[in-house]
């Protein structure tokens, strides 16, 4: 069964009207979606930068580890 163009526009306007309703009514959601987002991209930076830097062993880790405690 095909939608005439006038029902998908109808569709689509009742599923943004869904969503900013999910949104006022659970800004939560809203906040833990960026969140995690963020956390994310900080993620993968970290990852790139960390990428980008000499190796070192893991007996350095826990020498500069144990230095600091």
């Amino acid at each position: 069964m095909a939608t005439s163009p006038a029902d998908e526009a109808r569709i689509k306007e009742l599923f943004k009207q869904a969503l900013v309703e999910l949104f006022e009514e659970r800004r939560e959601l809203l906040y833990d979606l960026f969140a995690e987002i963020i956390e994310d991209l900080a993620l993968v930076r970290a990852i790139e930068e960390g990428e980008a830097t000499e190796t070192v062993t893991r007996a350095e880790v826990f020498r500069i580890l144990g230095g600091a405690a």
